[in-house]
């Protein structure tokens, strides 16, 4: 099965050596360039792609608006975004998984790091390691946003998960793949992705990377800050 990837970044050089990178690999091929957020949510319902790797600062409509309107869109429930971006600008990526990216990668990765986010991304899963989510995004959540009205809605859909769908969601918010869920919590790795997939259709979240988000926003993990 072949991975179809949208490019969309402002910079033609950089997309061209994305294109070459991706269309090398037998997996994968790029269905489009966009070097706008406009174009890219216009390419994401033309050509439905199943991975966006998303630049944020375009001119005109940015990646964080584009990635909204995509994640908000409900034909396009099988797109993947994930953000380009670098790990210094801390509240760009909570704000692209608030709005509805599934992960943030460097720009300064290596190739394979990238392609391992392309195939990560493509099967659902958040590209949040744990240094990551306890670093960036809960230090960030602590400060708040505006949106903390949310979060009594968060917190009363967390009634609908099970004791152990909760355990479980505590460990996403962690950072931790499947396999690291299961050797602490001496379950499967198919019992964990169970669990991962109910609470996800409890919450309505799209992906792992919401969870995380919706984890915090709840209550259910509090940030730790430093």
């Amino acid at each position: 099965m072949t991975i179809r990837v949208l490019l969309a970044d402002d910079q033609a050089l950089l997309r061209s050596a994305f294109r070459v990178l991706v269309d090398s690999e037998p997996d994968m091929e790029v269905v489009g360039e966009a070097s706008d957020g406009a174009q890219a949510v216009l390419l994401a319902k033309e050509r439905r792609p199943d991975v966006v790797l998303m630049d944020i600062r375009m001119p005109g409509t940015d990646g964080l608006a584009a990635t909204r309107l995509i994640s908000e869109d409900a034909d396009l429930a099988q797109v993947h975004v994930v953000i380009l971006t670098t790990f210094e600008v801390d509240d760009y990526v909570v704000q692209s998984l608030r709005a509805g990216a599934s992960g943030f990668l460097g720009k300064g990765s290596e190739p394979e790091e990238l392609l391992s986010a392309i195939r990560i991304a493509a099967g659902g899963d958040a590209l949040l390691s744990p240094a990551a989510t306890k670093g960036l995004i809960a230090r960030f959540l602590a400060q708040g946003d505006g949106d903390d009205d949310r979060a009594p809605l968060r917190a009363e859909r967390l009634d609908a998960l099970t004791g152990r769908e909760r355990e479980v969601l505590v460990q996403v918010a962690g950072g931790h793949s499947n396999d690291e869920i299961a050797e602490r919590l001496a379950v499967s790795p198919l019992t964990v992705k169970t669990h991962v997939n109910r609470a996800m259709a409890k919450l309505g979240a799209r992906d792992r990377a919401q969870l995380v988000v919706i984890a915090y926003e709840s209550g259910l993990v509090r940030p730790r800050v430093d």
